[in-house]
């Protein structure tokens, strides 16, 4: 039966959407196919569906997801009464829940719905549909004493109508400690979630479209930052500047020119980072002005209004921010909120929900961030000041994934985040993190103290190829190089670097520092491939150009590990354009060789080869050629001959396929490091820090950080290659 989970409230201003989007992310880390399903919406869009299909993306037909619009269903109230309004949403339900293994169900909103007994509806609508309950209550100005009465009485509503309620969360409380005045009242867990500013602030780009403003100046990145405040704009510059904060829009009529270049001329000293500046009276500045400005500060947004100061003030005052798809980073703050304050072990546990065969590339990204999580690990990111990875550290922090050091200049990358609107809580290279939960530190390689140590270290690692200290002086402080000189003397766990560098610039430095483990020939690499039911492993896309059979067979092995440490099942196909005994030639006979060689040295692996491709992952094809193979049709693990031909390959299924590449994932160093496409997303960069934060986990916990100068320090290690 189909598992079904109804999220209502019992008012407006719940901020529901962020437990939505919670359960939704709990589902979709279990079951490969999940439906949504809304019983009465208003017209028009509907910006959590819309997140929800997007980030989850979900094949659910947009006409499946709404029961009834608003106006209908009151017609239907009016016309032939509550019941026959049930039966037929009753009816739209099932038809959705028929086609998937769980159903989100998005209760009323409370708001100018027109029907009464709103939460008696819902609550009929839960029962009728099978489905737990998930009440959310507002927390917003109220006190512990009264909150928890609020709470009781919104479980004591829904549990005398029927309804299995498996939990209750306040959400948007000014106490983020009141879950523990919470808890223990009622016969199920209760969670708070706070009020979360970066939330509850709108965007530059929401407000241009609540005012109807004209866009003057400012790039996508200014457009998503958050406004945390409105500072107005009257005085002179002498008196005005002082009372810019950070984050704070800039709203002064058009003609007050002074006042334009000054907050501009502010942020680009950084002190502070204004939002925008919104311009009033529909005066706008001249182009001298705005050509200054453009100067000033590109990005930073300035908008127009035809309307004055004070009107434009009282439209602002009740504006709050949206979850939408057009700002995936209020998704993750929402997401690293949900998973901080709820014990979604728990709340999984009560959801009922069976854990799905199929594994898909969502299930598979949403596990890797749970066991990185699970055990918190410590990743150096080389790239502090690159934008894309400033945004994955956030994500990475808010969702507690493990800690961060980012290296590079820290004025210049405090400015950065500043200017994207990004909070980190960046830690110094001495501070220490106030409490419990994910740290960022910035470190610059040039000022470090542990410069002079770095040297020294490199100057012994690289003595035989004639490298001196004076010379290790001015290496280390390449961040690469800083890098992995870090996670080899256990101030970090692992690195992860490329979106800004080649992979030469990555992987060099680990070779010369880290080295290869001693049970390893040489560095080789897999991808992931997230296909739409399963996950394959491919070896090796990213190193080695034209591997020998012992080093073929030194890939296979690596590459079978590292599918059993990922939750994939190993059965070894080593592929040739040949099956078998069919075909022979000297690409063919090293394949054969490195197939023999696997088996001598780990008999327990099931391996094939030569293997074509057909052959290895289609059982029709199978049943033909390798009848009585218990890898062939089945395999998991695919070993690619050489680098031309995996290469291509792993991009061909990657974009004729649509699967999910996640990789390269570099295995055989001592110590993990991996490396980025340039042309990594977000997201992909997430992946690979949670990945090498796994890695380590196998390898033990590194004996100190930089929070703690006095780790113990590491030894060099015999080495395995230059």
């Amino acid at each position: 039966m189909t598992r079904s989970v109804y999220v209502t409230g019992i008012g407006r201003g719940d901020g529901r959407q962020v437990v939505e989007l919670g359960v939704m992310e709990l589902l979709s880390r279990r079951i490969g196919r999940v439906g949504v399903f809304r019983p009465l919406a208003h017209d028009g869009p509907d910006p959590i569906y819309d997140l929800l299909r997007s980030r989850y993306r979900l094949s659910q037909p947009a006409g499946t997801v709404v029961g009834l619009g608003y106006d209908e269903a009151a017609a239907a109230l009016a016309d032939r009464g509550v019941d026959e309004l049930v039966s037929r949403l009753v009816d739209r339900f099932r038809a959705v829940a028929r086609d998937y293994e769980a159903v989100l169900v998005l209760g009323t909103d409370f708001a100018d719905t027109g029907l009464p007994a709103e939460l008696t509806l819902n609550a009929r609508l839960a029962n009728e549909f099978g489905a737990a309950v998930l009440p959310v209550v507002a927390g917003t100005g109220q006190d512990l004493d009264s909150l928890t009465a609020e709470v009781r009485n919104a479980h004591h509503a829904y549990a005398s109508l029927g309804c299995e309620v498996i939990a209750m969360i306040a959400n948007r409380v000014a106490d983020g400690h009141a879950a523990a005045g919470l808890d223990g009242h009622l016969p199920v867990p209760v969670y708070a979630l706070p009020e979360e500013p970066a939330l509850a602030a709108p965007t530059v780009a929401q407000v241009a479209e609540a005012l109807g403003a004209k866009v003057l100046q400012g790039d996508p990145a200014g457009l998503a930052r958050d406004v945390r405040g409105f500072v107005f704009g009257g005085a002179t510059l002498p008196t005005f500047l002082p009372a810019l904060t950070e984050g704070c829009m800039v709203i002064t009529p058009g003609d007050r020119a002074d006042l334009v270049v000054g907050s501009l001329a502010a942020h680009s000293a950084g002190s502070p980072a204004i939002a925008g500046v919104l311009l009033t009276v529909g005066q706008q500045p001249g182009e001298e002005t705005m050509a200054l400005a453009a100067r000033l500060s590109p990005g930073t947004p300035v908008l127009s209004v035809p309307g004055g100061s004070f009107p434009t003030a009282g439209e602002l005052m009740s504006l709050e921010g949206r979850l939408t798809t057009a700002n995936p980073r209020k998704a993750e703050i929402a997401l690293g909120l949900f998973e901080n304050h709820v014990d979604t072990a728990r709340l999984t546990e009560r959801l009922s929900v069976v854990r799905s065969d199929r594994v898909t590339p969502m299930m598979f990204e949403h596990e890797l961030i749970e066991r990185a999580r699970s055990d918190r690990r410590h990743v150096v990111l080389p790239e502090g000041a690159e934008e894309r990875v400033l945004r994955a550290a956030e994500v990475l922090m808010r969702r507690g994934v493990c800690d961060l050091t980012l290296l590079g200049d820290e004025g210049a990358i405090r400015k950065r985040t500043a200017e994207l609107g990004i909070d980190l809580g960046l830690l110094g290279p001495e501070e220490v993190p106030e409490g419990p939960g994910t740290s960022v530190r910035v470190v610059d390689p040039y000022t470090s103290p542990l410069r002079e140590r770095f040297a020294e270290l490199y100057a012994r690692l690289r003595a035989h190829k004639g490298v001196t200290y004076e010379l290790a002086y001015d290496q280390v402080v390449d961040v690469s190089y800083f890098g992995v000189l870090m996670v080899q003397e256990g101030l970090a766990d692992g690195m992860v670097s490329g979106a800004a560098h080649s992979t030469a610039a990555t992987l060099r430095p680990a070779f010369e520092v880290i080295r290869t483990k001693p049970d390893a020939a040489i560095v080789s690499s897999v991808f992931f491939m997230c296909l739409a039911e399963k996950v394959l492993v491919y070896g090796d896309c990213a190193v080695n150009p034209d591997p020998d059979a012992e080093q073929l067979a030194d890939i296979a092995v690596q590459s079978a590990a590292t599918a059993a440490r990922f939750g994939v099942d190993p059965r070894i196909a080593m592929l040739s354009y040949s099956t078998g005994t069919s075909g022979s030639g000297a690409d063919v006979d090293k394949v054969r060789r490195a197939t023999e060689l696997v088996r001598e040295r780990r008999p327990d692996l099931l391996v094939e080869g030569p293997i074509q491709y057909d052959a290895a992952v289609e059982p029709s094809v199978a049943a033909t050629k390798l009848p009585e193979s218990k890898v062939a049709g089945r395999a998991t693990v695919l070993v690619f001959p050489d680098l031309n031909t995996g290469n291509n390959t792993y991009k061909a299924v990657q974009r004729s396929a649509g699967a999910v590449a996640v990789g390269p994932v570099l295995q055989g160093l001592r110590k993990p490091v991996n490396d980025l496409s340039r042309g990594a997303l977000v997201q992909d960069i997430v992946t690979t820090v949670a990945i090498t934060a796994i890695q380590a986990q196998q390898g033990g916990r590194a004996p100190g950080g930089p929070d703690r100068p006095g780790a113990a320090t590491g030894t060099a290690g015999k080495a395995a290659n230059e």
